[in-house]
């Protein structure tokens, strides 16, 4: 195999000579990039999915109630839906993020973002046609076995495509668009709930038929969006990654009518077409243990407060407070839009005041704020107006939280374990809290009982406090910091780094 080694200016030539070996510059041309129409394209391309979960999510917490009525089509139960199936959701989401994960390491990003929303799309498109609950069921495990695959595979592109002092932020925003679709869920909706409009059998079938129009159009833009360069560098497509990244140069160079300054360093790294699990599970839990104890807590605490709870709140809503099944997308629609502020306004401070300090503070001062919701609802202080904005400020900062989390684990281990290592800490995490989470809390929540959804509240917010903790101690300061200077990449020549 003949190496390659990437000289400053947007058409390096290949210099190097060592057999098995290339030294490239691919890391540091993308990080010196400036903001461009080419980044815009990724986001749109591989961003805009998690408006897709959340679009999925928000209709069934919804249509539950539309459901489990007499003439749905359904021989089915609010619980079972909120509980139930959403438990299988998430159980389909983290068997997904593990397999696709592993694909993604060893086959590339881009062939596995394209799959994943291909099987969710299917998967949604079949949920809409559920004749029997079974079939209900199997579709929307499915639906989350694909939505998780797309976890890992778009989080690991996103991060090695989008520049060192633009990554919080973006990272952030992407994984906060989840609310736009929630939003557009709670709207959709009503609606789709409204008999005036749609008969019972039919308007939540519509509902699930708009998420799968949505990822036709997604489908279609994500078509352009390239392979990474930073994986093709490794596995042996050295050649491919400098043509794309040049090539990505020269465009931006015409957009911004100047020449890119040169990039500042090289790295030199053993070619490989794959890498064994057992390496990456060595290298995530024996030479990082204190990272996967961070990813593992930040993921346990956000799975648990948003599974566990924010399934449920239609329920609440109409159990505590006489709110009609068809409005409950009126006051989910506000909580909402304050998760997807909470990123969009926070997210910045995550590339300059720190991530050590916005990750534990963000925690913590949502978990504060629960056990406050919490004990105003004990005291039967609250109404559903009330209710809703004390919710829609702890999201504020728990959604800005939550999405940390996703960017922590997918930029503080090495490379060949990206894709892996989000799928890892995502599905165990999110086994934890959100297929437990539901299963318990479903009960809780329709109880009726006050006393059992204050509990729901604090074990939520007991959980994040203590994420919190752990992140002031353990957060890795990783701002506008190259991914490969965070962690080095297993296949470097002189990979003898240590836990930092």
């Amino acid at each position: 195999m003949t190496a390659e080694s990437s000289s400053p200016g947007p058409t390096p030539a290949p210099t190097g000579t060592r057999t098995g070996t290339v030294t490239t510059a691919v890391p540091a041309r993308l990080d010196r990039l400036p903001w461009s129409r080419w980044h815009w394209m990724i986001v749109i391309g591989l961003g805009t999915v998690w408006i897709l979960d959340g679009l999925e999510v928000t209709i069934v917490g919804n249509v539950a109630g539309r459901i489990a009525e007499e003439g749905s089509g359904l021989d089915i139960s609010s619980a079972q839906v909120t509980g139930l199936a959403a438990a299988l959701y998430v159980a389909g989401a983290c068997s997904g993020a593990l397999f696709f994960g592993w694909l993604t390491d060893r086959y590339g990003r881009k062939k596995l973002f394209m799959l994943t929303l291909a099987v969710y799309l299917a998967a949604t498109a079949l949920t809409a046609l559920s004749f029997e609950t079974w079939w209900f069921f199997l579709f929307r495990f499915l639906t989350g076995f694909g939505i998780g695959g797309e976890y890992a595979a778009i989080n690991s592109a996103i991060d090695e495509l989008i520049p060192s002092r633009y990554r919080g932020r973006v990272d952030l925003i992407i994984n906060g668009s989840y609310w736009l679709g929630a939003i557009g869920g709670a709207l959709l909706s009503i609606v789709m709930l409204d008999t005036d409009i749609f008969p019972k059998d039919l308007g939540w079938r519509l509902s699930f038929a708009m998420g799968v129009v949505l990822g036709l159009v997604i489908l279609l833009v994500r078509r352009h969006v390239p392979e990474s360069p930073r994986w093709q560098f490794i596995h042996g497509q050295g050649e491919k990654a400098d043509t794309l990244v040049s090539s990505v140069e020269r465009d931006i160079e015409k957009e911004k009518g100047e020449q890119l300054p040169p990039p500042t360093g090289e790295i030199t790294i053993h070619q490989r077409k794959s890498i064994g699990f057992g390496l990456i599970a060595k290298t995530v839990f024996s030479r990082y243990p204190r990272r996967a104890v961070l990813g593992l807590s930040l993921f346990i605490g956000q799975a648990f407060l948003y599974n566990a709870i924010t399934f449920g709140f239609g329920t609440i809503l109409i159990t505590f407070f006489d709110v009609p099944t068809g409005s409950t997308g009126y006051y989910f629609a506000v909580i909402a839009a304050g998760n997807f502020c909470g990123p969009l306004l926070l997210g910045t401070l995550f590339d300059t005041v720190g991530r050590r300090i916005m990750i534990s503070g963000t925690y913590l001062l949502s978990g504060i704020l629960l056990f406050g919701t919490a004990y105003l609802f004990d005291q039967g202080s609250l109404t559903a107006t009330t209710m809703t904005a004390c919710w829609c400020v702890v999201l504020f900062f728990a959604s800005a939280g939550a999405s940390s989390a996703y960017l922590t684990v997918s930029e503080v281990f090495p490379m060949e374990t990206r894709a892996m290592a989000i799928a890892f800490f995502y599905a165990l995490g999110t086994a934890a809290g959100g297929i437990s989470g539901p299963l318990l809390f479903a009960n809780l929540t329709e109880s009726g009982v006050v006393g059992d959804t204050v509990l729901a509240f604090q074990i939520g917010a007991g959980l994040m406090c203590a994420a919190g903790l752990v992140a002031a101690f353990l957060a890795v300061k990783a701002e506008r910091r190259a991914l490969e200077d965070i962690a080095e990449p297993l296949s470097t020549v002189r990979a003898d780094s240590a836990d930092a």
